[in-house]
């Protein structure tokens, strides 16, 4: 796989509750990132900014798509739903939303909603990333 290709991926998940398990036991947030097919500003956000942060290491991030009704993923606690419950659950629903959260699924910043600053943006994700550092310590 080349840094290109990587880089305009984020892992998906079959278990919210292990990825969150795995990024908690790093002292990193969960960072979930709800997503549509064609959506150019997730394509920002994942080429310029998680994507990366994920290749150095930085964050232990994965996507979600907010339309995706048939797969079907491990909730927080355990169940299994499909990507689009969980953003009708957490209300997300513009894409990119960018969300950090604990092992229990509790938010630990200010969700990401959009670009609306483009020029901006990497100075409001690496706050809300501190913000939820802070919060697991």
């Amino acid at each position: 796989m080349n840094t290109t290709t990587a880089i305009r991926s984020l892992p998906l998940t079959r278990s919210l509750r292990g990825s969150a398990q795995t990024a908690v036991s790093r002292g990193e947030p969960l960072v979930v990132m709800t997503t549509l097919a064609g959506c150019v500003y997730c394509d920002v956000v994942r080429q310029h900014h998680l994507g990366p942060m994920v290749q150095a290491g930085q964050v232990h991030a994965v996507q979600l798509d907010i339309q995706d009704r048939t797969g079907l993923i491990q909730d927080f606690s355990g169940q299994q739903v499909s990507p689009a419950e969980l953003a009708r659950r957490w209300k997300a629903r513009f894409a990119p939303t960018v969300l950090f959260f604990d092992a229990e699924g509790r938010e630990l910043a200010e969700r990401l909603v959009g670009v609306a600053v483009p020029d901006f943006y990497g100075e409001y994700l690496e706050a809300r990333l501190a913000q939820a550092r802070a919060r697991l310590r």
